[in-house]
């Protein structure tokens, strides 16, 4: 008998639903489970705080930001993997993002091959840790 692996999991937050739905079909083409959210707050709600492999999140949202979001998982224990996205560059959220532990921070629009880089370092940290 076979093992099943288990096919990552990866959460979108982002406010834009045309984004959001674009980078949830990108996801799905690579050949992970994808699932997207309007805003933290729902994400926070939902199963997939504790089954995401990793989060693709926007930084900049109406209600609980996505600094805040990654500060609220890390204080709850919860240090899934993080790749930012955001259309408005602040050198000082993205160091503060990536010294939070985030494994990437893009810019809108960014390139299919940058998310995918992304996303083989945040799966194969979420194997090791």
């Amino acid at each position: 008998m076979f093992a099943l692996s288990k096919v990552p999991m990866i959460s979108i937050v982002d406010d834009d639903r045309s984004l959001r739905e674009a980078t949830k079909g990108l996801v799905r083409s690579f050949g992970y489970g994808a699932d997207a959210f309007a805003s933290a707050e729902e994400f926070l709600q939902s199963d997939r705080v504790n089954d995401s492999s990793c989060l693709i999140l926007d930084v900049n949202m109406p209600g609980l930001s996505g600094i805040e979001l990654q500060d609220q998982l890390i204080a709850q224990g919860n240090h899934m993997p993080i790749i930012f996205v955001t259309a408005v560059h602040e050198e000082a959220t993205r160091a503060k993002a990536l010294k939070a532990g985030a494994v990437g921070f893009l810019s809108k629009p960014f390139r299919e091959e940058w998310l995918i880089d992304r996303l083989d370092v945040a799966l194969k940290r979420d194997k090791t840790d």
